[in-house]
């Protein structure tokens, strides 16, 4: 199957997992590339010696095309662009649009650029500055995501712009792979559903937290770090939502504690990266600590397994999902549905 996404980055198959913090490791990404895909390693938990010892696993595990995803707003980011570009990177993916100038940096390396976005004037945005694609996330999808359904985003965006799009938000299987291509996508991007594959790290017991979870089993929540967060629903979410301010901030101290032990950052530097994090948006100082030490809420579901006192993002398509395959066969399984669907639907104009 062949694609702009395919011939852009050299892929066998137009799939990518993303760059999902604490679970796009080495291993998935490494099993993702050599299924064919497009895996994206996340970067934005990992300190810079992590990041660098991850990119030589993955190389040292496979020699085909990968990316890793960059925090466009980390104070470090144009440090961790020259290591990208050091180390031959295939593809630099952003979750925030990145300044022209990092986007100059890569390209001018002849590295591939795929930030993602959530509007269409954000996509013409980056393709004005040089992005080769973009992938666009619907409301669908997990973690930070916005209001629009992917079926209309979509389209919004592929009218917005010369340069491959990739679909992203409710993607799981054959048929949504087809549909996205139908559409005029270059491939689908998908979250949830490489989360709960084999290769994912993420905790056996979690695993089938997230299988045990139907169609609303997620929520939309800005108490997570004030800004739109699909996570599932649990104990520690139902708590953040119904706490006061009172109580939410003192939540978010304790949590910033635990994440500034962890890290070693300063109160000073877990105040500012919370500020970066605002985004324009009238937070409150709960709120601001909460956004700082999202990483720490974040790794206490997906690395340590408490399920009680982290927070597990995942799309709607959780509720569809019912098996843990390797990456390998739900690549393959995928691009083979897709293949099925799309030549039957030339019976249609028999």
């Amino acid at each position: 199957m062949r694609t702009a996404l395919t011939e852009l980055v050299g892929v066998q198959h137009p799939v990518v997992q993303t760059g999902m913090g604490w679970v796009a490791g080495p291993r998935l990404v490494a099993a993702t590339a050599e299924a064919g895909g497009l895996g994206i390693l996340a970067s934005a938990t990992m300190t810079y010696p992590e990041l660098e010892a991850a990119i030589k696993e993955v190389q040292g595990r496979t020699d085909r095309p990968f990316g890793v995803n960059l925090r466009a707003d980390a104070t470090d980011a144009a440090e961790r662009v020259e290591l990208l570009i050091r180390a031959g990177v295939r593809v630099a993916s952003f979750a925030l649009a990145p300044k022209p100038e990092l986007i100059s940096k890569l390209v001018d390396a002849g590295a591939i650029v795929i930030p993602s976005v959530g509007a269409a004037r954000h996509a013409e945005k980056v393709a004005k500055w040089g992005a080769h694609a973009v992938i666009v996330q619907g409301g669908e999808g997990g973690g930070h995501t916005g209001g629009v359904a992917t079926t209309l985003l979509l389209p919004s965006v592929l009218d917005a712009v010369d340069i491959p799009v990739i679909a992203a938000g409710g993607f799981y299987d054959g048929r949504g792979l087809a549909a996205a291509l139908a559409y005029g996508a270059a491939g689908i991007a998908m979250g949830t559903r490489f989360l709960l594959t084999r290769e994912s790290t993420v905790p056996d017991a979690v695993k089938q937290a997230y299988l045990q979870r139907d169609l609303t089993g997620t929520v939309v929540t800005t108490r997570v770090d004030g800004l739109p967060h699909r996570v599932l629903r649990t104990s520690l979410v139902d708590q953040l939502e119904q706490s006061g301010r009172v109580r939410g901030l003192v939540r978010a101290v304790v949590n910033a504690a635990r994440f500034r032990r962890y890290t070693g950052l300063s109160w000073l530097s877990m105040v500012r990266e919370g500020l970066a994090m605002r985004h324009g948006k009238d937070l409150r100082w709960s709120q601001v600590i909460m956004a700082a030490n999202t990483p720490m809420l974040l790794r206490s579901g997906l690395v340590e397994g408490r399920t009680d006192a982290g927070v597990l993002a995942s799309g709607q398509v959780v509720g569809l999902l019912s098996d843990l395959p390797t990456c390998a066969s739900l690549i393959s399984g995928i691009v083979a549905d897709a293949e099925k669907i799309i030549g039957s639907l030339g019976r249609v104009l028999d």
